[in-house]
């Protein structure tokens, strides 16, 4: 995903080269900040949007589970009333719900996985911003140390030990990203056939008549 690529290519900048090169490195850190909540805000954004769509798929499911039941039941009250035509189409009916069920199934599962690959990928990005914040102070404050040292003529502390933890804490900067491979799901959902449809195949055909006998055999039981 971009957006978070973009957030990492800035976790990862050099923040003590950044700052360094800059006329004015509190204002560069500032900006290095801002521009790293702004990125989070979207990630979290996506993540309220991923939950929404969770939530549709897992009602849009349910009503075709619904669906199907319901014309279970007409197929067994016409296979009651000795009308085998009708029952075999409120089972093609049934079918075509059930199917439409599974679809909605697998999207949700889908859009489940990806709501909380986004949710963790924001905890993490929460974390490295707080990180991120204390070591741009950090370094800022280091180098108007050391531009008011040079200015000076005075060694803070040794120079070699000072530009040894700036390196160090260069590199611990360098290592902070984010890596997360989400990819917003797109829902496709196929029309449902009508009444009015054929039966498509061998193999649809004798689904319902597997269900259309078991319905027949269950009525016998019963009576």
């Amino acid at each position: 995903m971009a957006l978070l690529e973009r957030v990492s290519t800035l976790m990862r900048a050099n923040l003590n080269d950044l700052l360094s090169k800059a006329e004015d490195p509190a204002k560069l850190g500032k900006q290095l900040v801002l521009d790293m909540e702004n990125q989070l805000m979207q990630v979290k954004t996506q993540v309220a949007i991923a939950i929404a769509d969770q939530h549709l798929l897992k009602k849009k499911r349910a009503e075709q589970e619904e669906l199907e039941a319901t014309w279970s039941r007409k197929a067994e009250a016409a296979v009651a009333k000795g009308q085998d035509e009708m029952a075999r189409a409120a089972l093609e009916r049934a079918i075509s719900y059930r199917k439409m069920a599974v679809g909605f199934g697998q999207q949700y599962d889908d859009q489940a996985a990806e709501a909380e690959t986004l949710r963790a990928a924001y905890g993490r990005l929460e974390r490295k911003l707080v990180e991120t914040r204390g070591r741009v102070e950090l370094l800022v404050a280091q180098h108007r140390r050391n531009v008011a040292a040079k200015r000076a003529g005075v060694a803070l502390g040794g120079g070699s030990h000072a530009t040894a933890r700036l390196g160090r804490i260069s590199a611990a900067v360098a290592e902070a990203g984010v890596e997360a491979g989400v990819a917003r799901a797109m829902v496709e959902v196929e029309g449902m056939e009508s009444l009015d449809d054929r039966f498509e195949g061998m193999e649809r055909n004798d689904e319902v008549e597997a269900l259309l006998l078991e319905l027949k055999e269950r009525q016998l039981r019963l009576g």
